[in-house]
């Protein structure tokens, strides 16, 4: 059985669904959500699906290696941020490397680094009048929004859409595409 464990730090529906592709399955489930924000919605959308959540703070995932225990503990298949804002400690990148992946809302290297999230990207595609814009799932390192492409997927941007239009086209992508790669991170043979 292939463990998957996800960081979220917002809504959760990123999570949600990768929760529900490998619910029941007899090779891969999502076994921890961790989340830095001890509001989010991504904790009642855990409880609901039976999901263990846990929420922790910046010394814990930083400096007291909390994070990093729990991670060991757990032996993880594979760490997937999805919406997760905080930029990931090389610890944890050194412990298991090539196993933490991220999507990204926009086709990179366009549209990435600190700071560049959710409706901040939207909105920079809207402004500057892009024909196209995406998703982007890569692996994570030390540097945000740097480390290697796994996959891309495109949609048009109409003259006409705003960032919220652009911010709908992208959550599509995501939903659609998003476990799929997943899946075929963890059994690249089939």
């Amino acid at each position: 059985m292939k463990r998957i464990v996800i960081f979220a730090s917002g809504s959760g529906t990123n999570a949600e669904n990768l929760i529900k592709f490998f619910h029941n399955r007899e090779n891969a489930s999502v076994i921890q959500v961790l989340t830095d924000n001890p509001h989010a919605k991504v904790i009642e959308r855990c409880n609901l699906l039976k999901v263990s959540c846990l929420s922790f703070n910046k010394i814990a995932f930083y400096s007291a290696n909390h994070v990093l225990d729990i991670l060991k503990n757990i032996k993880p298949d594979l760490i997937i941020l999805a919406g997760f804002l905080w930029k990931f400690p090389e610890s944890i990148l050194n412990e298991f490397p090539n196993k933490v992946i991220n999507v990204h809302p926009a086709l990179l290297p366009k549209y990435g680094g600190k700071g560049m999230y959710g409706m901040h990207v939207h909105e920079a595609v809207v402004a500057n009048k892009e024909a196209e814009t995406g998703i982007t799932i890569h692996y994570v390192n030390e540097h945000y929004d740097e480390g290697a492409i796994i996959f891309q997927a495109k949609c048009t941007v109409d003259d006409s859409d705003t960032a919220n239009d652009v911010a709908s086209k992208i959550h599509e992508l995501e939903m659609e595409y998003f476990p799929k790669v997943v899946e075929s991170i963890l059994f690249p043979d089939e």
